[in-house]
């Protein structure tokens, strides 16, 4: 299916966006789909500018000024590759400060540019673009953190699992890779677009001239995701001292590819382990980088559930992006051991805890984070859940839950034949809706 076929959940909040505020950059990885949407949204109300075209991109760079002076409304695409931009639409927006009149994309976080960081403060909102959550692909409802924040584990009416959830996470969300049946096309097209960023946009955002130890270190990355950073010991796989190793992760995340995940913490933890985890947000990216197949992840389990991990964490951050509630992902891990995979907490400080497991069963043992974090937490603690390679949602204990990882999604559109609320199981019937 074609790129344009996909609907996007983010779009109603960058329409939103654009309706009151006077800049507006839909930012995220190149080939996620932000042309295609920006396209959609602009029409002939906009004139459209690439700065992925020779001619239009030594415009911008020559004259920023000259360029931007005239543009009623304008969508830029690739903004990123002449950043003075940002200075001339400054001041234009600050003699006119029409709502809409700019729409940016960004393939890499031109706001964390020390130069640019102040530039359009209170000028601009910033909307993500991921690629493709599940939910988009299976044309689903993509509320499941709303949901369980409002006291609801849903489940789905046939689940994902076996080879069916291990072609899900390798094959990812990239539209391009989305299309491909045949892994190995998958994994060239991986190669190409990293062999791009590295050669291309690398340059653009950052200094580096060891552009052989950036894919190196992107490489050994992959080997270790979904595991708390160790950043000396990855930039020593290499090569590369601690500081020079951090630097190139910092590049890895302005381009969207990976993300350093930050402990949770509330006021009561004394011995937590402060080092983030290193997240992919792409799945099928990670998998090609850590040569990862639909074979040989039946095979390698421990590698797989890494993988799988870091799918839950981008699912997770893509329906974060437009859910209706403020939540932030976090991990937790204390210096016993005992750790939650993936933590969100809402604006009121609420916690849901996330255990990943790619086995079919649930034992005690996979619930000794989740109680370790429902004690910390105490009457913050919304629910603790495991996502697991099965098919039924369970009540395992208080507040604490087993379900498919594929009621992320649901399926082919139908809403769950069941959910539970509290320890109660809610059933529900089409024509009278939820009921015990």
């Amino acid at each position: 299916m074609a790129a344009a076929l996909y609907p996007r959940y983010i779009q109603p909040r960058l329409e939103q966006a654009l309706a009151d505020t006077p800049v507006v950059l839909l930012a995220g990885p190149r080939q996620a789909g932000k042309t295609t949407l920006a396209k959609k949204l602009s029409g002939e109300r906009r004139r459209w500018l690439t700065l992925d075209d020779p001619l239009t991109l030594l415009a911008a760079r020559e004259d920023a000024g000259g360029f931007v002076r005239g543009l009623e409304r304008a969508a830029i695409d690739e903004v990123q590759r002449a950043p003075e931009l940002l200075l001339a639409i400054k001041r234009a927006v600050d003699e006119d400060r029409r709502p809409g009149r700019f729409l940016l994309t960004g393939s890499a976080n031109v706001m964390m540019l020390p130069r640019l960081a102040d530039s359009l403060a209170g000028r601009m909102e910033t909307v993500p673009l991921l690629p493709l959550a599940r939910c988009e692909i299976e044309r689903t409802p993509g509320n499941w953190i709303d949901r369980v924040f409002e006291g609801e584990v849903p489940g789905t009416r046939r689940a994902d699992v076996g080879e069916a959830l291990v072609d899900r996470v390798v094959r990812g969300g990239y539209p391009e890779a989305v299309a491909r049946d045949d892994p190995r096309r998958r994994a060239a097209w991986a190669k190409q677009y990293v062999d791009a960023l590295v050669q291309r946009d690398v340059r653009e955002i950052s200094s580096i001239e060891k552009l052989d130890q950036l894919a190196r270190l992107l490489k050994a990355a992959a080997q270790t995701a979904a595991a708390v950073a160790n950043v000396s010991a990855l930039g020593g796989q290499i090569g590369l001292d601690h500081k020079t190793a951090a630097k190139y992760l910092a590049v890895f995340e302005h381009l969207y590819l990976l993300r350093r995940v930050a402990p949770w913490s509330a006021n009561r933890l004394t011995r937590l382990i402060k080092a983030p985890k290193i997240q992919f947000i792409d799945s099928g990216l990670l998998s090609a980088l850590a040569d990862l197949t639909p074979a040989s992840a039946l095979r390698d389990r421990a590698l797989f559930g890494r993988v799988l991990e870091s799918f839950v964490y981008g699912e997770l951050l893509k329906l974060s992006s437009w859910a209706e509630g403020d939540y932030g992902l976090y991990h937790y891990r204390d210096r016993d051991q005992i750790e939650v995979d993936l933590v969100i907490e809402d604006g009121g400080r609420r916690v849901v805890g996330i255990e990943v497991k790619a086995a079919a069963t649930v034992s005690g043992s996979d619930l000794r984070g989740l109680r370790k974090l429902a004690a910390l937490a105490a009457d913050r603690f919304a629910a603790g859940i495991v996502l697991y390679d099965g098919e039924l949602t369970l009540p395992v204990g208080p507040r604490l839950w087993a379900a498919p990882l594929s009621a992320l999604w649901g399926e082919n559109g139908d809403r769950p034949p069941y959910a539970f609320k509290g320890s109660v199981p809610i059933f529900r019937d089409e024509k009278k809706g939820l009921s015990p």
